[in-house]
């Protein structure tokens, strides 16, 4: 059983200097994020690197978060094809997942029927309740509200949507149009406190892999209705979130993470690490932030 309310990260994926997946680490921060009181777990994501990974690799991940946490963990589900989806939302089901995450196709993007189509067929691979992941502007997919309630009346296990059209008004529409029938969670960070008052009841976040504390006690204002707290906590913490609506917020985040000593900048190519002027730019923001740090 999932309760879809509250902050879940979007897990980064660690590697050793060799390039492999540091499980060691991975089950040390699933660790630490529930600790500070993160409400499950969803590796695998664009956040995860999820493209570079391959299925064994996927599956091991979760295996890995499902042993060290106890609390959901939310498999992401995005492949080439639709097959290949399919497997790999089976895979997660037996490694522990408890939920799915599901992506639309990674590069193939076309109407409604044929994106429909995939996306049914991955929620009816398991008996999982899954989150419908809507985000336009990195996948060229566009599932609009009505769409979205017409697939949840197809699929009693569609229970979710994670919305990162960066339109909160996507959230009223879809509050409008099914109530309470789907949660809905922001997906994207710098939008966060403006989605919960539109309706969003979770937040899959970015920035939290580094400061997840802040991360949900500004969720948790938003929520209760403490505006001063929350827009005191959001201003300090604007800048940093926006790391998490650019091309490289892989790259950055994982610079963040670095920057508190949980995790390191690695990626695995065709990404590669900051450097240059984006390095120092990035780098000034974070000690800037560190330096006033808020209280959550």
């Amino acid at each position: 059983m999932i309760e879809w309310k509250g902050t879940f990260p979007a897990i980064t994926t660690p590697f050793t200097e060799h390039g492999a997946v540091d499980h060691e680490f991975l089950a040390e921060h699933s660790r630490w994020l529930v600790a500070a009181g993160c409400a499950g777990v969803i590796p695998l994501g664009s956040l995860g690197e999820g493209a570079t990974l391959t299925t064994a690799e996927k599956r091991a991940v979760v295996e890995t978060i499902v042993t060290a946490v106890d609390a959901p963990v939310i498999a992401g589900i995005a492949a080439l094809s639709t097959g290949d989806a399919v497997e790999l939302a089976r895979a997660a089901h037996a490694a522990g997942s408890r939920g799915l995450m599901v992506l639309p196709p990674y590069v193939y993007s076309t109407d409604e029927r044929e994106m429909h189509a995939h996306v049914s067929a991955v929620i009816d691979a398991t008996p999982l309740p899954c989150m419908l992941y809507n985000n336009p502007p990195a996948y060229r997919t566009d599932f609009t509200p009505p769409q979205i309630v017409r697939l949840a009346e197809r699929h009693a296990n569609l229970v979710a949507v994670k919305e990162s059209s960066g339109d909160v008004r996507r959230i009223t529409a879809l509050r409008a149009l099914a109530g309470d029938r789907l949660a809905i969670a922001i997906g994207v960070d710098d939008l966060v406190v403006e989605a919960v008052a539109a309706g969003a009841v979770a937040w899959v976040a970015g920035l939290v892999n580094a400061f997840p504390r802040e991360s949900v006690a500004l969720f948790d204002h938003a929520r209760r209705g403490e505006h001063d707290r929350a827009a005191a906590l959001y201003r300090w913490f604007l800048p940093l979130l926006r790391m998490d609506t650019v091309p490289k917020f892989v790259q950055l985040i994982k610079l963040a993470q670095a920057h508190v000593r949980m995790g390191s900048a690695r990626v695995r190519a065709p990404r590669l690490e900051l450097d240059g002027a984006e390095l120092a730019e990035a780098e000034a923001t974070l000690r800037a932030a560190l330096a006033h740090r808020e209280a959550p």
